[in-house]
């Protein structure tokens, strides 16, 4: 008996090195393009599109988790929802991101993160706000934005401003280094204050609705623990789907034909953005598109300092020539186009045609790629 139980422990304590192996490979699996895309290259195309399907699926589901539990934070905080989207939720969105970049970084592609950032900004703004706009025209909250709007713009000009620094330090080889990183996250700890502060301070004039208060009052809300976990669960179903999602549909691609670079150009910027547009595609069919405008701004003001940030302070970043005669410009035109949106405003509403201006130049981004890199 004694021989039986010391066996039984035995065998229970021995898979603990097989249980962190396991542990192991599954980051390596998240964090590693190339390894999701060799799990999908064994699948049949039926496995292919059975797997597409599914994460799509994930992807509503998690979405509307999401907006479900960020709509319950902001009537239970009296926040305003634009708010919510700004920090909690871009913040979640933009986590997986900043995550994969500085794991990149320390496995020897520091490129991918600069090229990411700056990508996400872009695709952010001109793509998912582009489509949002021309789908529902959303609500312009100017006192919240006049404020956030300023730092998103600024954000990037500070990003870039440093970019040509370290080409006066190093014009052979300039690279975005650890105390520019380290700078970058000084401003983001600013930024989440300020916006807090400013959501706190009372001078919005409506942070929440009249129907929205009515139905606080007549509708129990859920509890926090359960509206946190609403939200924080949703987030998690939106990062893993959307990491499977593009492999699977690059591999899928591959199988009909399409050439490896249109799949690089394409899905992959795609796909470093799909928690933001499947976040404002639920918000706009739940009738919450403010909370798109709040998750946009505030993903890219966290893709300049939180992204690039923490991923040049643990590798510095070399800045490749492409950058500042392409990418960094067509940054800077959908940023200042959507700030001088905002500055348009004359009835509370952004625009349709805004949102086509914002879709073209990004379809312009795409397009060029192929010629001018």
């Amino acid at each position: 008996m004694i021989s039986d139980r010391l066996f039984s422990r035995r065998s229970c304590a021995l898979p603990a090195g097989n249980e962190y192996n396991a542990l192991m490979n599954i980051w390596t699996y998240f964090i590693d393009e190339h390894a999701l895309g060799e799990v999908f290259a064994g699948f049949p195309i039926w496995g292919l599109l059975l797997a597409i399907a599914f994460t799509v699926f994930l992807l509503s589901r998690g979405a509307d988790w999401m907006i479900d539990g960020a709509v319950n934070l902001a009537l239970r905080t009296r926040l305003p929802k634009i708010i919510i989207g700004a920090t909690i939720l871009s913040l979640g969105t933009t986590a997986p991101e900043a995550f994969v970049s500085v794991m990149a970084a320390f496995m020897g592609n520091p490129g991918l993160a600069l090229g990411n950032g700056v990508g996400s900004i872009i695709a952010d703004t001109g793509l998912i706000f582009g489509l949002t706009a021309i789908i529902a025209a959303p609500p312009m909250n100017k006192w919240i934005l006049n404020r956030t709007g300023w730092w998103q713009i600024g954000s990037a000009v500070l990003l870039i401003a440093l970019a040509g620094l370290a080409v006066l330090l190093n014009p052979e080889q300039p690279i975005i280094g650890r105390p520019m990183g380290l700078l970058l996250l000084i401003f983001l700890v600013v930024y989440m204050v300020m916006t807090y502060k400013w959501a706190r301070s009372g001078s919005d004039p409506s942070p929440i609705t009249e129907t929205e208060m009515e139905m606080e009052e007549h509708e129990k809300l859920a509890s926090l623990f359960i509206t946190l976990l609403t939200l924080f669960g949703g987030l998690i179903l939106v990062i893993i789907a959307s990491r499977l999602l593009i492999p699977a549909a690059g591999e899928t691609a591959r199988r009909m034909g399409v050439p490896d670079d249109v799949i690089a150009a394409t899905m992959v910027a795609f796909g470093t953005s799909l928690p933001e547009l499947t976040t404002a595609i639920a918000a706009i069919r739940k009738g919450h598109p403010e909370i798109t405008v709040g998750n946009i701004v505030g993903a890219d003001v966290l893709n300049a300092l939180f992204v690039i940030g923490a991923a040049s302070l643990a590798v510095p970043l070399a800045i490749p020539p492409t950058f500042f005669r392409f990418h960094f410009p067509f940054m800077l035109l959908i940023l200042i186009s959507f700030r001088v949106f905002i500055g348009m405003d004359k009835d509370g509403h952004f625009r349709r045609w805004q949102g086509a201006w914002l879709l073209g130049l990004y379809v312009l981004y795409v397009t060029l790629q192929y010629i001018v890199i």
